[in-house]
């Protein structure tokens, strides 16, 4: 069993906020193990909580078609979210929720150690600069404790708000060279500096 699905079995069992009690299915996340692109979204909704699995519904099949126009399996990628369990009525998380779940993402993270992560929307995005709006942040890679991180509008912005949907193919279509230029830099790189790619 690897660590990654031992920590599955650890989420699985995890009580420490009130979702726990309204789930039917804990969403952990799923993907390569040794991803080099991590996706974080906000957290499970209907379909998630049904089967288990992040990003199935339609904004899931938006990403897989995202993943598509990259050249890019949803397999060769891991996709998680902010927290694991569905909140009531797909209603945002509260950031008790979002704090008791933290210990997971973290885990993962530093298990598949990701060349680049993309935040999805706003809440995975102020997990990391809180700071900062989607508005101004998203489609600008960016550096922090040596993992490069990539603002992107959440999927389902774009069936809600259909005006995003060229912006969110956009900011997609710069990640196969933001990869590349990553591979270019040391593993080891701290410093906190903008990508100066686009």
């Amino acid at each position: 069993m690897s660590a990654l699905t031992q920590l599955y079995d650890e989420i699985r069992a995890c009580r420490d906020c009130d979702l726990a009690e309204g789930r039917i299915k804990v969403v952990p996340g799923e993907g390569s193990e040794d991803a080099e692109l991590l996706f974080i979204g906000e957290a499970p909704g209907w379909h998630e909580d049904q089967q288990g699995r992040p990003f199935v519904g339609s904004a899931g099949q938006f990403l897989d078609r995202l993943l598509t126009s990259i050249g890019l399996k949803r397999e060769e990628v891991y996709i998680a979210n902010v927290i694991k369990c569905r909140p009531p009525h797909n209603r945002e998380p509260l950031p008790s929720e979002i704090q008791a779940c933290r210990k997971w993402l973290d885990r993962q993270i530093e298990l598949i150690g990701p060349r680049v992560i993309v935040t999805l929307g706003r809440h995975s995005l102020s997990r990391y600069f809180p700071a900062e709006t989607i508005g101004k942040a998203h489609g600008k890679p960016r550096q922090l404790d040596g993992v490069v991180y990539y603002p992107m509008y959440h999927p389902a912005a774009a069936l809600h708000q259909g005006s995003l949907r060229q912006t969110i193919e956009e900011d997609m279509l710069k990640i196969p060279e933001i990869l590349a230029q990553v591979k270019e830099l040391p593993q080891d790189v701290v410093e906190d500096r903008q990508l100066s790619l686009f």
